[in-house]
């Protein structure tokens, strides 16, 4: 058997939380205060992912830069694929918030989606 201690980021309480195994198979869940802190740790032992944010530069916006995110989790060993795919990226003004700006990052299906608008620059 296998004991897999954690730290709940399924809300703000941060209960530890511990994942009993048997192989792959999980045994037990313990310390969870909320139904969250279960299904957490049940995700994180078997299939990881995270949300992914960064920033992408605007070409010709009222600001230079506008935050991004991946629109779901992708797989925590995908995280360093999607932020490289961001490097060097540059989108053109005016960003709405919700547009794609980059499909499919590192192959992983879930779309970088723009999480501020960002309006073109007065002339």
């Amino acid at each position: 058997m296998e004991e897999r201690e954690l730290i709940c980021i399924g809300c703000p309480m941060g209960c530890p939380v511990t994942v009993e195994l048997d192989g792959s198979e999980i045994v037990s869940v313990s310390g969870h205060t909320c139904k969250r802190g279960e299904d957490y740790a049940r995700k994180e032992v078997t299939n990881p992912t995270r949300i992914v944010t960064s920033t992408v530069m605007v070409e010709g916006g009222a600001a230079d830069m506008v935050s991004v995110k991946t629109r779901n989790d992708v797989p925590k060993g995908k995280i360093f694929e999607c932020v490289q795919a961001l490097k060097g990226l540059t989108v053109k003004a005016p960003v709405r918030i919700g547009d794609v700006i980059l499909a499919d990052a590192a192959g992983t299906g879930v779309d970088i989606i723009a999480t501020k608008s960002v309006e073109a620059a007065s002339a």
